[in-house]
């Protein structure tokens, strides 16, 4: 049995149609319930269906063999997985955003506003320059317009919210879309199984 944890949403339905395309179906799971374990004893999968960030945690610790799971995530949460293949869905990027006029003033810490404290920290090393965190939850686009924080790091798609609040990015951080993720153990003793699923993936015209 090949334990798949999906992300709840719109992302864990594309990747449903996916593998239900290469012959991995459980036609349980499009029905409208509240389960969240669903079996397929003829296919050997069992699907479940978990939070998108949480997708990480149950294939680092086993519960889960193969995931599904945006880069964003991976990178928060420095997990502990294989990263087998870039599926092409979902894609944005990661970047820094201010206000229009923005000017970095090195002579201080830099305030920078974000869900993705680990991701904003790691970048700044790299450029050697200091930073204050501010963790937020929500919307962080007024951040710099209310002066709260000199900079954001978000995941920026179209970057129609930035312009309506009268922000543009200052620096790309990095690429994200949705990737493909094994247990380290489960890879060992199911190998055959996870390629082939990632060759057939390869093959298909999905992004």
């Amino acid at each position: 049995m090949l334990n798949v944890a999906l992300p709840k949403g719109r992302l864990g339905n594309k990747v449903y149609n996916m593998l239900e395309a290469i012959g991995y179906e459980c036609k349980e799971i499009m029905e409208d319930s509240r389960k969240l374990i669903f079996i397929n004893e003829n296919t050997g999968v069992k699907y479940f269906l978990v939070k998108p960030s949480d997708v990480a945690i149950y294939v680092e610790y086993g519960a889960a063999d193969i995931g599904f799971v945006g880069k964003d995530i991976l990178l928060e949460q420095s997990s502990d997985v294989y990263e087998l293949l870039d599926l092409g869905l979902g894609k944005c990027k990661m970047a820094v955003a201010s206000i229009n006029d923005f000017r970095d003033d090195p002579k201080r810490p830099l305030r920078v506003a974000t869900k993705f404290p680990n991701i904003a920290r790691g970048y700044y090393d790299t450029k050697n320059r200091e930073i204050e965190i501010i963790k937020l939850s929500g919307s962080i686009e007024i951040a710099p317009v209310l002066g709260l924080s000199d900079v954001i790091v978000d995941i920026v798609e179209t970057g129609k919210t930035l312009i309506e609040n009268g922000l543009s990015v200052v620096e790309d951080i990095v690429p994200i879309s949705a990737r493909m993720i094994a247990n380290k153990s489960s890879y060992k003793f199911k190998e055959k199984e996870i390629e082939k699923i990632v060759t057939e993936l390869k093959k298909g015209e999905y992004k």
